[in-house]
């Protein structure tokens, strides 16, 4: 039989699943800081080493995690505040700020499937300049310093039949940009951070590993160029509401052992593993958080200019 485990693409919360007694772990370095104007709970975490990193799970490198409790309500000046602080964290990872570059942005997903669709959408709102510049020259947006953004959506293995990092490091060699930012729907722990948490790291990304369908990964190592990875989570793994669930039913039950209970019932929902839950209304919010992002990015490219 298998073993039941929860599956998060989250660096906070893989830093949360770890034991009481582990809380001071060796190589994990944790800053939080609270961004009033927004109503923003930023926390970023730092893991140094590689014992630290086996311990997480996660690569090492730098992990920041923007917590919006309203990013899912239809208000179109505080998704213009969440932008901008998305601007902000990107720049700080971003290498070379103030330099003119060259940026490629791949948005990862399956546009037929909602929930994994919000790299694709994220790419439809950009501010492409790459084109416009090479011909035109960076008079046409009537500026002396214009990064050249570009994009590519490379879709899935399963509609290309090819791995999505091949047409990625092909682009890559051919485009020869300067920074990949790469864009791609996340799974979470906690059914709070779903849809209301943007994750940045400098790590890159390993396409599908939050839903146990891992795919080559997109690195510095494996491309070449530096990679930032931007991600929301916008499915949740079924088991983890499942022992969520029994464990908020047991709380009040003082002879049981909420623990080892749950523990032993993990084994009989272990099916439920490949079973993903995500919001009924996952289409409107795919909208407006991918336009969330876009907008982060496209403010991020203007700022660096500045």
């Amino acid at each position: 039989m298998s073993n039941f485990q929860v599956r998060t693409d989250l660096a906070l919360e893989a830093r949360e699943s770890i034991s009481e007694a582990d809380s001071e772990l060796r190589g994990v370095r944790v800053e939080e800081y609270y961004r009033e104007k927004e109503d923003v709970k930023v926390t970023k975490v730092m893991i140094d080493t590689k014992n630290a990193a086996k311990a997480m799970g996660k690569p090492v490198g730098i992990y920041v995690t923007m917590e919006a409790p309203a990013m899912v309500e239809p208000d179109e000046d505080y998704h213009r505040e969440i932008s901008e602080c998305l601007a902000e964290e990107l720049l700080e990872l971003l290498p070379d700020a103030d330099a003119e570059q060259s940026v490629l942005v791949v948005g990862l997903g399956n546009r037929e499937v909602t929930a994994d669709s919000l790299g694709p959408q994220t790419v439809d709102n950009l501010c492409i300049t790459r084109h416009i510049i090479r011909e035109y020259g960076k008079a046409a947006y009537n500026c002396e310093r214009m990064n050249q953004v570009s994009a590519l959506e490379p879709g899935v293995m399963a509609r290309t039949g090819m791995e999505t990092a091949e047409i990625v490091k092909g682009v890559v060699e051919e485009t020869a940009p300067d920074v990949l930012i790469v864009i791609d729907a996340l799974a979470a722990r906690s059914i709070k951070r779903l849809n209301r948490t943007i994750q940045i790291t400098n790590t890159g990304i390993q396409p599908g590993s939050g839903v146990g369908n891992h795919r080559n990964a997109l690195t510095v190592e494996s491309l070449g160029v530096p990679v930032i990875a931007v991600g929301i989570p916008t499915v949740v793994d079924a088991a983890t509401i499942v022992s969520d669930a029994l464990e908020k039913l047991l709380e009040e039950e003082k002879e049981v052992d909420v623990v080892k209970y749950v523990g032993r019932q993990q084994m009989n929902f272990s099916e439920l593993n490949n079973m993903y839950m995500t919001g009924k209304d996952i289409d409107a919010v795919i909208k407006r958080v991918s336009f969330t992002v876009s907008e982060g990015i496209n403010i991020a490219m203007e700022m660096r200019m500045d």
